[in-house]
């Protein structure tokens, strides 16, 4: 059977990739997104890289009525939720932006799903919900305690899930705890295009390396890594997005609650990744270092064993091909995909 699966937040960056390997792997896919920090051009190479036309719905998931209308329409079988703000800096300045999109937005979503029958769903969650850990790697069943109001969010989306599951075990659930997405599409036509300046690190470093911005702000040096700056675990945008299509075989088996790391278990500090993209560009890029952002921490990379074992999902893009394919990303397209 050809699932129907309805992807909110589908024009993002982790959205577009995702469908493109929905779509390789056989399933149909309609996308809903308010584009708010994306744009209905990346569906369109989305829709030119897999030769398919891809149904697209401009809807905020807090509207509650015209997502139900398209639910009524489309009859999907299964949701990937993407859709929310996703930047840590930013939410402790507008918490309750975050709050409102984030929680109000998901709680309606499942709201829609409950009165159309449609229980399975997979969920962007995020290693923010780990806080600051004790040890490193990252395990699934660490203690979870967010310190920002992004993280904070995802946690509360979390115990949410875990409360309708409990309460009606005809959800399936799949709870996907992402570590830092890079990279970007092979093709060099799809890739991360942050409306205004970059929250992430990566789409402000190649900012930087074609010119767009003047120099790279390392948020402290002070913290306890190797070199003093933070350290991250960096994962290939497509490996991020074919591990959505494993968990979504999993989901098919009405296997209940799951939650899954996905992230390569290896860690790179700020310095190291701005040495990895001076490689892939070929040139220095300039960096200062500045005060560190409230609510950042010092080292967070996972431990993807579980993920391996229970969908045979891992990471194969090491961090040359992430920097090389981020840069041919930018470099080709200077100003995302006004160009």
């Amino acid at each position: 059977m050809q699932e129907k699966i309805l992807v909110t937040g589908g024009a993002g960056f982790i959205g577009t990739h995702t469908v493109i390997e929905l779509v390789q792997a056989g399933h149909q896919v309609v996308v809903v997104d308010n584009l708010v920090n994306s744009s209905r051009k990346s569906l369109e190479v989305v829709e030119r890289i897999t030769g398919v036309e891809i149904p697209f719905y401009e809807a905020d998931i807090r509207d509650t009525d015209t997502l139900r209308d398209i639910f009524k329409h489309e009859e999907p079988t299964g949701v990937i939720h993407f859709a929310g703000l996703k930047a840590v800096g930013e939410s402790t300045r507008i918490p309750l932006a975050y709050y409102d999109n984030n929680i109000a937005g998901t709680v309606s979503l499942l709201k829609v799903m409950e009165e159309t029958n449609c229980k399975n769903i997979i969920f962007s969650s995020s290693a923010t919900v780990y806080g600051d850990p004790h040890t490193v790697p990252i395990l699934e069943d660490f203690p979870l305690s967010a310190t920002n109001p992004y993280g904070r969010t995802k946690l509360m989306l979390e115990e949410i899930l875990t409360d309708i599951y409990k309460a009606d075990s005809e959800w399936n659930v799949v709870l996907l705890r992402y570590f830092n997405p890079i990279g970007a599409h092979k093709s060099g036509d799809l890739g991360e295009n942050p409306n205004g300046i970059p929250n992430n690190l990566l789409p402000y470093v190649t900012q930087v390396a074609v010119g767009k911005l003047e120099q790279v702000q390392v948020f402290g040096d002070d913290y306890d890594t190797e070199d003093g700056t933070g350290v991250r675990d960096y994962i290939h945008v497509v490996d991020l997005a074919k591990g959505h299509v494993a968990a979504l075989k999993k989901l098919q088996k009405g296997s209940g609650l799951n939650i899954y790391n996905l992230g390569t278990g290896k860690g790179y500090s700020v310095l190291e990744i701005i040495q990895n993209m001076e490689k892939a560009v070929g040139r220095p890029i300039p960096y200062r270092i500045v005060e560190r952002r409230p609510g950042d921490i010092a080292a967070c990379y996972s431990d993807p064993a579980k993920a391996k074992e229970e969908l045979g999902w891992e990471a194969e893009l090491g961090i040359t091909e992430m920097c090389e394919d981020a840069w041919r990303w930018q470099s080709k397209h200077p100003n995302g995909f006004e160009d």
